[in-house]
């Protein structure tokens, strides 16, 4: 909810999403450029970020690698903000693109995403915020726990802490991954959890495999190919149609801790 506090504070910040996207995924490369409904994903994952209230702007961070020659001209077709930099080091990616940008607050989301929500970005910028935390996420590791369906996952830090995480983080996946110097090193950060009132931290609803693509273009159709729904309507509509949910059931999602195997260390 809205309060004069946050809005006071909100004013007082830049705010900055950085969606991360490259075009050499491992599971399911060129994903983020592929059809769904008529627009490619990261058109998508795009249109539905700007729709945040709590964003005072949107950036895709790619990589220099020539394969993401496209994501740049895609943006640079559809007016979007892009930035690029290293393809492994996402951390060095997204640092010097809240640097560019001058963020003093940094929202990660990724691509391939395709269902993120406007307003869950919004309460956990809001979450952040109001409780002075340096890092606040709808989803963190065990020992803490998901609530909201993966694909709605939404992180959001100081650029302060961005800036010690840049400095200190020494290991492959806290370089590749952006966030788990803070996951690991939760006695030194301020950190809260946003949780959903239900726990659906069993849904997949991202795109990493061709059996996660099905699934999201059978949503999308449903809607007929908009894509100002909510979450809570993709939520019913799964409700209603359970069998939905068996397209991607057997598809293991990754460990925060796996890093690329085409890594150059």
């Amino acid at each position: 909810m809205e309060t004069p506090a946050t809005d006071s504070l909100a004013k007082q910040t830049n705010v900055i999403a950085i969606i991360q996207a490259r075009r050499m995924a491992s599971r399911l490369p060129d994903k983020v450029l592929l059809d769904l409904g008529g627009e490619p994903m990261l058109v998508r994952v795009m249109e539905r970020v700007r729709r945040a209230r709590r964003l005072d702007g949107v950036v895709v961070a790619t990589t220099t690698d020539p394969s993401d020659d496209a994501i740049e001209a895609l943006c640079r077709q559809r007016g979007y903000a892009c930035t690029r930099g290293s393809m492994h080091d996402v951390l060095d990616r997204y640092y010097q693109a809240a640097r560019q940008f001058q963020a003093d607050v940094i929202v990660r989301l990724t691509a391939d995403c395709p269902l993120i929500d406007p307003q869950v970005i919004d309460e956990t910028v809001d979450a952040c915020l109001e409780s002075h935390a340096d890092f606040a996420a709808n989803r963190l590791p065990p020992p803490w726990r998901r609530t909201y369906p993966i694909g709605l996952d939404t992180e959001v830090c100081t650029f302060a802490a961005l800036e010690t995480a840049w400095k200190e983080a020494d290991q492959p996946h806290q370089r590749e991954h952006v966030m788990p110097f803070f996951y690991e090193h939760p006695e030194r950060f301020r950190i809260r959890l946003v949780d959903c009132a239900l726990d659906l931290g069993s849904l997949r609803w991202t795109v990493d495999t061709p059996e996660d693509l099905q699934l999201l273009r059978r949503i999308y159709a449903h809607f007929g190919g908009r894509d100002d729904f909510s979450w809570l309507e993709v939520l019913e509509l799964v409700q209603r149609q359970p069998e939905l949910m068996e397209i991607n059931a057997n598809v293991q999602h990754k460990d925060y801790r796996e890093v690329d195997s085409r890594r150059q260390l």
